[in-house]
């Protein structure tokens, strides 16, 4: 459950800090207010995409933090997996964005990258906006709604893996199969790169410690020649020249002077101190320019070896600009090649009787998912008509519709995830057929379905809080009276945040915010506050009449807190 956000320069918002309950709580605001900026900024520490053009204008970084009370043991168990404390049942997520574009980001004070944070961000939160709305235009993501509500993912999952075994196997009889020639000329191909990449022997980053060794060798005069008169100037001419002697005499006087005054002690100390590092490092310099060999021979082994490297790197890196690691990437590769073609796994016979095991394996899985699947539609779309009822749909029908894959071998009857097509039909009026939801359902309807299907799949979504942005879109009257009754309902299980413009959703909030845009001198800034009491009635009145609030509208907000809400006016 979020319990605190802390927001500071981003987008519109200066600074701000809200505090959140359990229960329903609704955010609301005139149009442009920035509402939908408060949902941003909750995404972006949830490890959402970042851009340098959500910091507010005029600042260097834009930060937000959020306190959340942890309510599922699997959110425990990833801090634990990842060496992580919480405190109090409780842990801290911060994270920000430079201008430079680059963001960083801190759970209970531990750095982590931005896929740990949007991981562990899935046992916290679940957003659903516009674009969530409209995973219910793909009939792709139906499948994946159904197999949560039966309950059925990890299976899926485990079923894929069989699955991809399959087609793995069937990829290397197909490769046998070719033709031979071909075959022959592959292995022989293959064979001699090899060869070629191994006897090479090459060392990881090889290439470039070649490069450096060539460029030293390749320039010795130039640098024999500096570090000399580097020495030099240390070393000076017999008259006591050098920067040694001059150290040495300087430190002499100094310890004369600390006689005189004690106030030159810290400086003399200082001074001998210098001298020591001084003569450190002229040592160094004198060590390396005696170390100092041209090798003639050596220089024509490193480019007859990078020569070699180049060669290889054209052939098998693609181009002088890959690198060793590409080379042995290639080599890898290429010897997994040439056991498929000519290790022992590349018995035809075997190959095929493996694969026989195989498909009976992967259709028995396939059956026993769909059967699953059959039994869980059944229950989904009825328990999706009985809200939709609620939320002003009482003559709709909805089915999750499951047809069979067509197809003769087991790889066309199956994909996958299985051997079924999903799809959601819907049927919003009487005497109307069931057809494909994708294609007829109108932004107020898909609203209402996304609801009805979170609401069921709730029991199964870890997250202990619900964002909802949008979700009165399309819909108005006695459906939006409804829909707010419905996640009042369901903010009994989970905190549940709602942007909304309708008042007749507002009132049944436990908790109202208001978001609120102003101009300060020549900025605009957006403000975020929590309201109640009289302040609740007139932004519950604004929302009923508009800009304009008369007696008559605020008599209608303070009835209708009185009636749904729990709020004393």
């Amino acid at each position: 459950m979020l319990e605190e956000l802390d927001i500071k320069n981003f987008a519109l918002i200066d600074s701000a800090h809200v505090d959140f309950t359990k229960g329903f709580t609704v955010l609301s605001g005139e149009t442009g207010a920035g509402k939908s900026i408060l949902i941003g900024s909750l995404a972006f520490l949830l490890g959402g995409k970042t851009s340098a053009e959500q910091i507010r204008t005029g600042m260097h970084e834009a930060q937000v933090s959020g306190s959340f009370f942890l309510e599922s043991k699997e959110a425990f168990e990833w801090l634990e997996e990842h060496g992580i404390e919480a405190e109090d049942d409780r842990v801290l997520l911060r994270r920000l964005i430079r201008d430079t574009g680059k963001s960083s980001a801190w759970i209970g004070g531990v750095p982590v990258t931005r896929a740990d944070l949007a991981s562990f961000a899935d046992f916290l939160v679940d957003i659903h906006g516009q674009h969530e709305q409209q995973s219910l235009m793909k009939v792709a993501d139906h499948r994946r709604y159904l197999d949560i509500y039966a309950e059925v993912v990890d299976e899926v999952s485990a079923f894929t893996v069989l699955y991809n075994q399959l087609v793995e196997k069937r990829r290397v009889l197909d490769s046998l199969n070719s033709n031979e020639a071909e075959r022959a000329e592959k292995i022989d191909m293959l064979s001699f790169a090899v060869n070629e990449i191994t006897e090479a022997k090459l060392k990881p980053n090889e290439d470039e410690e070649l490069e450096a060794e060539e460029s030293k060798l390749t320039s010795f005069e130039k640098l024999y020649s500096d570090i000399e008169e580097i020495t030099s100037a240390f070393e000076g001419d017999d008259n006591g020249s050098g920067i040694i002697s001059l150290f040495k005499r300087i430190t002499g006087t100094a310890g004369k002077t600390v006689e005189l005054d004690k106030n030159l002690e810290g400086l003399e100390s200082r001074l001998q101190s210098a001298f020591y590092e001084v003569d450190d490092i002229a040592d160094e310099f004198r060590r390396y320019k005696n170390s100092l060999v041209f090798d003639p021979d050596r220089l024509v082994q490193v480019q007859e070896r990078l020569d070699l490297i180049y060669r290889l790197k054209k052939k098998y890196a693609g181009g002088v600009n890959g690198s060793v690691a590409d080379i042995a990437e290639y080599l890898e590769k290429a010897q997994k090649q040439l056991e498929e073609l000519t290790g022992s796994g590349t018995d035809k016979s075997v190959l095929e009787r493996e694969i026989s095991e195989l498909e009976k394996k992967v259709y028995t899985a396939a059956k026993v998912l769909s059967e699953k699947r059959k039994k869980a539609a059944e229950k989904m779309s009825a328990a999706v008509e009985e809200i939709l009822a609620k939320l002003g749909m009482k003559e709709t029908r909805f089915r999750v519709n499951l047809t069979e894959k067509e197809g003769n071998a087991v790889e066309q009857k199956c994909g996958p995830y299985g051997m079924d097509n999903i799809e959601f039909l819907i049927s919003a009026n009487p005497g109307s057929p069931l057809l494909p939801l994708a294609k007829i359902a109108s932004g107020g309807e898909l609203s209402r379905v996304m609801l009805a299907l979170k609401t069921i799949l709730s029991r199964a979504d870890l997250a202990g809080t619900l964002v909802f942005d949008e979700i009165d879109t399309g819909i108005g009257g006695e459906v939006a009276v409804s829909l707010g009754d419905h996640m009042k309902k369901l903010s009994a299980k989970k905190q549940i945040l709602c942007i909304t413009h309708l008042a007749s959703i507002a009132v049944y909030a436990d908790n109202q915010i208001k978001i609120q845009k102003g101009v300060e001198g020549n900025t605009t800034a957006t403000n975020v506050f929590a309201i109640e009491g009289q302040d609740r009635v007139r932004e519950i009145a604004r929302m009923l009449s508009g800009d304009t609030v008369s007696q008559a509208s605020l008599e209608h907000a303070a009835a209708m807190l009185s009636q749904h809400g729990n709020t004393s006016v």
